[in-house]
């Protein structure tokens, strides 16, 4: 990531941005405090530093875009998809059911903190449009979180600067260990959600 980073900039930084807050996790986190440590202009390789206000201004509007477009798919296309695609990924219309209802109980907080948890923050915007979340007082939630967002984590990695590798070094055996709880907690969800939806589906057929 850190070469493309390096190769395309700005771009890369809005890209990934919006990717990852459109639905798609893609470590978009990492890349817009690497984008801050481009900006220190600390980095002996990098010749071409950046701007870091540019950084958290086109991240910002890259989270922006993407939130709105993840709304869009949730307000549009949200049972349709998953009528067509929820087998793949283990979805029942119960499910947007649920998720319909905790919604309704916390949905506008959701908007708001929801962008400072990563993974997380990747889903909010289709479960706003799901829940069909007036679209004014959702943009507006979204651009002060992004703002907030963007604007902590390039302020972080302008402030590590060239010891940005070194911290990541640090941090990067403690990093395997939760990578590898990860996986285990992701294989017993998918075992716990996979019996769930045959359950689910049984009941409906029955």
């Amino acid at each position: 990531m850190e070469h493309f980073l390096e190769t395309w900039g700005y771009v890369a930084v809005f890209g990934l941005s919006f990717i990852s807050s459109m639905g798609l996790p893609v470590g978009a986190e990492l890349a817009v405090i690497y984008g801050g440590v481009l900006a220190s202009g600390q980095i002996a390789h990098e010749p071409h530093h950046l701007n870091v206000v540019l950084v958290i201004v086109l991240a910002t509007l890259g989270e922006v875009m993407g939130s709105l477009a993840g709304y869009l798919i949730g307000f549009y296309g949200g049972r349709a998809l998953v009528d067509r695609f929820g087998k793949y990924v283990l979805l029942t219309h119960k499910d947007l059911d649920r998720a319909e209802a905790w919604f309704g109980r916390h949905g506008e907080p959701l908007v708001l903190f929801g962008r400072f948890i990563p993974l997380l923050r990747s889903f909010v915007s289709f479960a706003a449009g799901l829940g069909e979340m007036a679209i004014a007082k959702f943009l507006a939630f979204t651009v002060i979180g992004c703002a907030i967002w963007c604007t902590a984590l390039a302020s972080l990695g302008d402030a590590l600067g060239s010891s940005y590798n070194h911290v990541l070094k640090d941090f990067s055996y403690a990093g395997y260990a939760l990578a590898a709880l990860a996986v285990v907690a992701v294989v017993l969800l998918f075992l716990h959600r996979l019996r769930t939806v045959r359950e689910e589906r049984h009941s409906a057929s029955g």
